[in-house]
């Protein structure tokens, strides 16, 4: 079956996995937070995965690795609003702690995925 070559990258895989449950968590927020914080976690949260796949598309490797210094970015944003959510009685730290360990991983494959693609660019200049 055909793919893309982003549907084939585990950092995509687990940022669409995140976005998805981020999703979810942002639906039970209250009705009146639809267009303020609940919206800016959604923007955020959808933000990883897309950054990746427009990284891959990409010609140079500088652009890449922009790309996916923005997904890590918003990884970061979205964690950061779900605190904010949690002290705001939005959602539980139960909540939090439940997709905690995918924040984790997606960061980790991100920044492996951004180190591979130095490296690539170094060996390239080399």
């Amino acid at each position: 079956m055909d793919s893309y070559q982003f549907e084939r990258l585990t950092a995509w895989q687990k940022a669409k996995e995140l976005a998805v449950a981020v999703y979810q968590i942002a639906n039970t927020f209250p009705q009146y937070e639809q267009y303020a914080l609940s919206s800016q976690i959604r923007r955020a949260a959808i933000s990883v995965p897309s950054n990746i796949a427009e990284g891959t598309g990409r010609v140079s490797v500088k652009e890449k690795i922009h790309f996916l210094e923005i997904s890590y970015g918003s990884l970061l944003e979205t964690y950061c609003q779900l605190q904010i959510a949690v002290e705001l009685n939005y959602i539980s730290l139960d909540d939090l702690e439940a997709i905690k360990s995918l924040f984790f991983e997606t960061s980790r494959l991100i920044s492996g995925l951004r180190n591979s693609y130095a490296s690539k660019s170094q060996k390239d200049s080399d």
